[in-house]
């Protein structure tokens, strides 16, 4: 043990709503947390915007408020560790200033940049077949056409808005420029390059650029950042930061990791196989694999993690959790000329209360998560979302229920998917991420899955966790072997016999919405994604 037990780590875990701030033990126990919103700015042909600036306001009032009602635990802050948004881009000048908006992993505009890179003839699954075979003998993987990658937004400025790219210096990914804020050092990790699909993942020991995708996909090698691994220091915390926030300067900042990966470890699902399902705004099942391969068709791939030596496998589907938040403020409580709803303070809850009553299957409604497209199992950025079967019988009530049960049924089918990749049944599962802290939705994954759900305790906590916990590892603390015998699970949710024949009919049902209307999606919403 290299530092004292009383020690603590200031971890940030930035996602698509706002900035958490967490006070967090080297064991990975949450003290307290200050959250602290951040808007997003959505606007034509799938642009998805944020503010870099909102970002880092966002994290200096949270960490000041944390110093301000915690001041002697402040005073034993030991190391800062950075958990953030896979997939969005920040464009710096040499000085690390950004010249606009972050790109967010929203952000579909570079589709059609991305797709002229990976075209070619004979074309397979949309992407040209030597290309396709390159970047998967060297990455594991392949840029997403939907134009969601880093990658492609860096070809999005490029083509769109060419003199911020001539201005750029330095493309770094969300988690980066908070650490180059926390450091004035620019670097990625191993883990938060990935979707820049330019490296060479085949040495899980020896990750580098690959100089032939970069020369391929036409970006210049001089703008993307060094790269490091997530248990690396990056930079000590510099003075005028530490001024700011009210803790001592020089403490070291810890590479980190994106939310996927810190989740991964906040998780608890270190081990080979392992998973965890995560639901916030997005949502994805994930484990470790001792292996590397691809499923091209599936989107699925071997691919780094903040453990060093260790690869993941993921499937991620584009709204979970920002389905209910749709719901909620577009439909229900939205003010209209019609109406003009009073919202109440504690509407999750009064949502829970609710979707008890209703029985399983939501007299089968059916509701498809698809509001912005899809990652995966299929890639597409024309899908949209469907609320299925409703009858003269159907009330508000069912459709909160459908909604849940909805993102389970996607769920479910990103999940057969991984279990075929790993060769195994994956069970029991970790769950994590706001959506975790509502018991209802816990049973309904467990009863449409078929699988355990082992619910991490606080699980709205685990970026920040995960994020701690690698900078744990980094100072020496753990290992990361011991991170299991760390996590404490507060519900396990065991599947209801009961309502099998009734999940199995609808998520059935579910896919073949999907392929029945696939064409048609692709009709109506071709000219706008």
């Amino acid at each position: 043990m290299s530092t004292p037990a009383s020690s603590y780590i200031l971890a940030l875990d930035h996602g698509t709503s706002g900035c958490k701030v967490a006070l967090v033990d080297i064991y990975g126990n949450v003290i307290d947390s200050d959250h602290q919103p951040t808007p997003i700015h959505f606007f034509g042909e799938g642009g998805a915007e944020q503010s870099p600036h909102d970002w880092w306001n966002a994290f200096l009032a949270g960490a000041s408020n944390l110093v301000k009602r915690h001041p002697e635990k402040a005073r034993q802050i030991v190391a800062i560790g950075v958990s953030s948004t896979f997939s969005s881009t920040v464009a710096v000048d040499s000085k690390g200033q950004p010249l606009m908006n972050a790109i967010t992993w929203m952000d579909a505009r570079g589709a059609p940049y991305i797709r002229k890179v990976t075209d070619g003839f004979p074309k397979v699954q949309g992407y040209g077949l030597a290309k396709m075979l390159r970047w998967i003998y060297l990455t594991g993987g392949g840029p997403s056409l939907s134009g969601k990658d880093d990658i492609a937004h860096v070809l999005l400025v490029k083509h769109t808005f060419p003199e911020i790219y001539e201005k750029t210096y330095k493309f770094l990914g969300s988690k980066d420029y908070f650490n180059l804020r926390l450091t004035g050092e620019m670097a990625a990790t191993f883990d938060s390059v990935t979707l820049f699909w330019l490296t060479n993942n085949r040495d899980i020991n020896n990750i580098h650029y690959a100089d032939s995708l970069i020369a391929l996909s036409g970006i210049d090698k001089d703008k993307l950042p060094p790269l490091i691994r997530s248990t690396d220091v990056v930079g000590k915390l510099l003075p005028e930061v530490a001024a700011q926030i009210g803790i001592s300067p020089g403490i070291p900042v810890f590479g980190g990791s994106p939310d996927h990966q810190s989740a991964l470890i906040g998780s608890g699902a270190v081990e080979d196989f392992q998973g965890h399902l995560y639901i916030g705004t997005s949502s994805w099942i994930e484990c470790i694999v001792p292996f590397k391969k691809t499923d091209v068709i599936h989107s699925i791939a071997s691919l780094p993690t903040a453990i060093p030596g260790k690869y993941q496998c993921i499937n991620e589907q584009d709204i979970a959790g920002g389905a209910l938040s749709f719901l909620l403020n577009n439909i229900i409580f939205h003010k209209s000329h019609f109406y003009e709803p009073v919202r109440p303070e504690n509407p999750y809850e009064r949502l829970d209360a609710t979707v008890k009553h209703v029985p399983a299957g939501s007299h089968k409604l059916i509701f498809a998560p698809w509001l912005n497209g899809e990652r995966s199992p299929v890639d597409s950025t024309t899908l949209r979302g469907v609320l299925y079967n409703i009858g003269m019988t159907t009330n508000a009530d069912h459709i909160l229920r459908s909604v849940l049960e909805g993102v389970a049924y996607n769920t479910r089918w990103s999940l057969q998917y991984v279990e075929q990749f790993i060769g195994r049944k994956m069970d029991d599962i970790n769950l994590i991420g706001g959506g975790g802290q509502s018991d209802v939705w816990c049973q309904i994954f467990a009863d449409v899955l078929q699988r355990n759900i082992r619910r991490v305790k606080n699980p709205i906590q685990a970026n920040a966790r995960g994020a701690a916990l690698i900078a744990s590892v980094g100072m020496g603390n753990i290992r990361f072997e011991d991170i299991p015998q760390l996590t404490v699970f507060d519900g396990i949710f065991t599947p209801d016999s009961s309502n099998k024949a009734v999940y199995d009919e609808l998520f059935q049902t579910f896919v073949q919405i999907f392929r029945k209307n696939q064409s048609i999606f692709d009709k109506l919403n071709r000219s706008v994604s």
